[in-house]
């Protein structure tokens, strides 16, 4: 299994500091004798990575992503990805795509489906990823809270799955038998954290602070759950922004990343 580095970002500022995440992210591992189930948490005993990116030329970066995620999925049981803005998942699902037939589950506080343009930013990927053809029955968003009329047109156009922060506050165990359920219909699923699906409250080290979010446990509980499938591919956690964070969102995405291993 490898753990890869991407510190991409392209939101035209918005997102400037999340680039410092993946390294800050891997640091705070030290801190983490084991995860929940028991597994040590040693560094040394994964393949630590880094695809290496020029954020002033997006195309480039891109195409980098795509063409190693492609590579990566090819040989690796499992990866995960520490990002970098949302924009990275753009290219990481596309070389998802290339070796399965598989589901995507997006853990967001948002829809990301605003019109894109050439090279989408953080809050275009997932509508430039269907248009050029990853199958919208085979996507998932979990957690959103706040939804622009255009992107809830598109939604409802190609029939996404969306399950806001109301279905998840009155069961997250009915919920997650339902994500579970999507799921185990690919021969791989792929699964991108947005850590603002989190309230501000746990994870104020961030963009974009949309109130009413999951609590850190409620993530956890979705992940540990998603992680004992057998078709568990791979996952991103995005968007974390060391320069506004108090340490707390930073120890969250290790602690995250940790429940994935």
């Amino acid at each position: 299994m490898q753990i890869i580095k991407v510190k991409g970002i392209n939101s035209m500022g918005k997102t400037d500091g999340c680039e410092k995440a993946p390294v800050e992210i891997v640091r705070a591992l030290d801190e983490l004798g084991s995860n929940e189930k028991g597994k040590v948490i040693d560094k040394s005993l994964f393949d630590l990575e880094e695809i290496h990116l020029d954020n002033t030329n997006v195309q480039e970066s891109n195409e980098l992503i795509y063409k190693n995620a492609r590579k990566i999925f090819q040989n690796q049981d499992k990866a995960l990805f520490l990002g970098g803005d949302h924009s990275i998942s753009y290219g990481l699902v596309k070389g998802f795509k290339e070796n399965f037939d598989g589901i995507l589950v997006v853990f967001d506080a948002h829809a990301d489906c605003a019109i894109p343009g050439k090279e989408p930013t953080h809050e275009e990927w997932l509508r430039k990823l269907i248009e050029e053809g990853f199958p919208s029955k085979n996507i998932v968003i979990v957690g959103v809270r706040n939804i622009w009329p255009e992107e809830r047109e598109f939604l409802n156009k190609n029939k996404i799955q969306v399950i806001g922060m109301r279905q998840v506050h009155e069961s997250k165990e009915d919920i997650c038998d339902i994500i579970m359920e999507k799921a185990r219909q690919g021969d791989g699923f792929y699964v991108s954290i947005d850590i603002d699906v989190v309230d501000p409250a746990y994870a104020p080290g961030t963009g974009y602070l949309e109130p009413g979010g999951m609590s850190s446990r409620e993530l956890i509980y979705f992940l540990q759950r998603l992680t004992l499938l057998s078709n568990f591919k791979g996952a991103d956690i995005v968007e974390i922004n060391p320069d506004k964070d108090n340490g707390s969102t930073v120890k969250l995405g290790a602690k995250l990343l940790s429940e994935l291993i």
